[in-house]
């Protein structure tokens, strides 16, 4: 089976393309640019900007990939609430994009959304409300849309403060920061009134396995079932680095005034994917081992 996956240069695509890779699929993973840091052997790259309709079509047609799973995206949502036209031309225009070049070649479509378009509140299933609460969720939505509006054969994943392991060339995660701030005898004030589920990023790449080899459609969240703070989240990071904690300072929100709203408490409920995909999520605590 032969994958296409975009955005090799970001976190999970380069994770995605890596695992994917290693479970015997065929993957040619893209980007705008070089790759950054090192690609397996066995894995092709294809260079493209799809931004551009013209490389996107040509790209597609000349793979003839069986499924495309679409990672790249705009987003850092103050740079999406700052840049509203590139926000819209690389998380809404790109994706119809590759909609209809994946209508043409009959691929199936596999979108990598955010669980930022669920809003406030607990229990968010697939079939919740929606209510976005910024502009980089809204760009996602309106890509949502459009698929769900344009395929049958299609998925939508909204994925949960993914973490893993570091890889040279690709953007720092919280985890990083956490770590060299300490590790450097920095103190770091961290937000302690936010809720997530932070989630490891191969527990993300198992269920999209399962999703193409079920050949799955529909959307699945794809979460963990912790609930943490960043600052519960920074000082478990402490102690399992044997780092000092007392560096790390819990603050709330209003200590970092942001240009966009963020949920306070935002829960992906994930019994679908349990029970559809035999998708068991690791707690934090075994993700930083398996990481670190």
């Amino acid at each position: 089976m032969k994958l296409l996956i975009t955005g090799i240069n970001g976190f999970l695509g380069r994770h995605l393309t890596n695992y994917l890779a290693g479970k015997g699929f065929s993957v040619t993973a893209t980007g705008r640019n070089n790759v950054k840091g090192e690609l397996l052997n066995y894995v092709k790259f294809f260079s493209a900007d799809l931004l551009n309709t013209h490389q996107s079509f040509e790209m597609v047609n000349e793979l003839q990939p069986n499924v495309i799973i679409h990672t790249a995206a705009m987003s850092k949502p103050d740079e999406c609430e700052q840049h509203k036209e590139l926000c819209l031309q690389t998380n809404f225009e790109a994706t119809k994009t590759l909609v209809n070049a994946a209508q043409q070649v009959n691929a199936k479509f596999i979108f990598i959304s955010t669980d930022f378009v669920l809003g406030e509140g607990e229990n968010h299933t697939e079939t919740s409300t929606l209510n976005p609460l910024n502009f980089y969720a809204q760009s996602k939505l309106m890509a949502e849309t459009y698929i769900q509006q344009h395929l049958d054969n299609y998925c939508i994943i909204r994925p949960v403060l993914i973490y893993g392991k570091h890889i040279e060339g690709i953007r720092n995660t919280f985890i990083d920061w956490v770590q060299q701030s300490l590790q450097a005898g920095k103190q770091i004030k961290v937000v302690n009134d936010q809720f997530r589920t932070p989630t490891y990023v191969d527990d993300i790449c198992f269920g999209i396995e399962r999703i193409i080899s079920l050949d799955k459609t529909g959307i699945y969240h794809l979460a963990a079932e912790q609930i943490l703070t960043p600052y519960t989240m920074a000082v478990k990071i402490a102690n399992h680095l044997q780092l000092d904690s007392n560096l790390i300072i819990p603050v709330d929100e209003n200590s970092f005034p942001e240009p966009v709203k963020r949920a306070k408490r935002s829960i992906a409920n994930i019994d679908k994917a349990k029970a559809e995909l035999d998708y068991l999520p690791m707690s934090f605590d075994e993700g930083l081992r398996k990481m670190l």
